[in-house]
């Protein structure tokens, strides 16, 4: 027999091709991105029962729309192929109005949303917080006693929420040899060297001299030990939660799933996956302050202080992103983009992005495959192409 299977014909390269060494690289990442259960074990987040999409939008108008970057105009459709763009879905005033999607992905498939993550993850500590069982102001000690130590054993909540643990580890993502390669082992994202769990991983970091809360360093390690801190003040696994607290409310229509090390802790930091519609609906109840169907989700005050008013403009210019965002804050694992539109966004490698904008009432949740995990300068083109992509539409 001869000829090229149909799964070769649509991504390119045959399954057996995609390991647990490579699933994160171009071009096997096409497939392994809406596939992560395939790779690392993972734990559903279940939907309620018998929800149905409503079908893909056409975004074809839109296509031919000229976006004036620095180094020129370009087409919607050029900057969507540009970017490795895999699912795109665009909500205005709380409807669905546009959906694409490239030859490989299909409507309705699941796509890891990398450290979007974070942004979920941190709902689901805000619902907690109006509970009254999680305190942002709390040691992590409180929650976390075998963290003495560590980086977070003088640590509080709030700098682990806000990024601004003085933690010494460096987001090394194509270093084999570093300690980020060995945070990915221990989540089950790399071949194994080892038997260390993620927690246990976790606590043997150490700290900077400086004091927590003075600069915005972006450390993935803080939002995983997030997601043990809201399951030591719950209870309950990450995975019930966020089905409990988060999907059931937003009236997702789609099972998620988060990806686990060996003793099931989920990898809040980066390890969940969703479609394009669900995670755009959890941009549109952060829009609508806190809502969805009419329910409330999320105190509301958690989100004006989130997406508004929270966050250190100081600590954000003493860090490494402020290139991307120059009058902007992050809260809460989200970030505060300083445009007069009020726009705020969730940010994942290998291009996820979901971008709000509270004055053009508009949602757009963007998942990719581009090939490098971090891209400083096509990230600034997105800035520029969602801001505007949101005035059109």
């Amino acid at each position: 027999m001869t000829g090229k299977t149909a799964f070769e014909t649509r991504y390119g390269f045959v399954r057996n091709k995609v390991l647990l060494g490579n699933w994160r690289e171009s071009p096997f990442s096409r497939w392994s991105f809406q596939n992560v259960g395939e790779l690392v074990p993972s734990a559903p987040v279940a939907a309620a029962p018998g929800g149905s999409e409503a079908p893909a939008q056409d975004l074809t108008g839109l296509l031919g729309e000229k976006i004036a970057l620095a180094g020129g105009p370009e087409s919607v459709a050029a900057l969507l192929k540009r970017s490795d763009t895999d699912g795109l879905t665009i909500m205005k005033g709380g409807k669905i109005v546009g959906d694409w999607f490239a030859p490989h992905m299909g409507f309705g498939a699941r796509h890891i949303i990398f450290s979007i993550s974070k942004s979920l993850t941190a709902i689901v500590a805000g619902i907690l917080e109006g509970e009254g069982i999680f305190d942002p102001d709390a040691p992590v000690t409180h929650y976390i006693p075998e963290a003495v130590g560590s980086a977070y054993g003088d640590a509080r909540v709030r700098h682990v929420l806000d990024m601004s643990v003085s933690l010494d580890f460096e987001e090394a993502y194509l270093d084999p040899e570093s300690a980020f390669a060995r945070y990915r082992r221990a989540t089950l994202w790399n071949p194994s060297g080892g038997n260390e769990s993620l927690r246990e991983f976790l606590l043997t970091l150490p700290r900077l001299a400086e004091p927590h809360g003075q600069t915005f360093r972006y450390r993935s390690p803080n939002s995983d030990l997030l997601g043990i801190l809201v399951e030591r003040a719950s209870g309950q696994r990450f995975p019930e939660l966020m089905r409990e607290k988060l999907w059931l409310p937003l009236g997702a229509v789609s099972e998620a799933s988060v990806t686990v090390d060996m003793q099931g802790t989920a990898r809040t930091a980066g390890g969940i996956s969703v479609t394009p519609r669900d995670l755009a609906r959890v941009g549109e109840m952060m829009r609508q302050g806190g809502t969805a169907n009419g329910r409330r989700v999320v105190p509301e005050a958690w989100v004006r202080d989130t997406v508004e008013t929270g966050g250190s403009s100081e600590a954000w210019q003493r860090g490494t992103m402020a290139f991307l965002f120059p009058q902007g804050r992050y809260r809460n694992k989200w970030y505060q983009t300083g445009a007069e539109s009020g726009a705020f966004c969730g940010i994942g490698i290998h291009g996820q992005w979901l971008y709000v904008s509270p004055r053009e009432e508009v949602v757009i949740a963007k998942m990719s495959s581009q090939p490098l995990p971090v891209d400083d300068p096509l990230d600034l083109d997105m800035v520029v192409f969602l801001e505007a992509l949101s005035r059109m539409v």
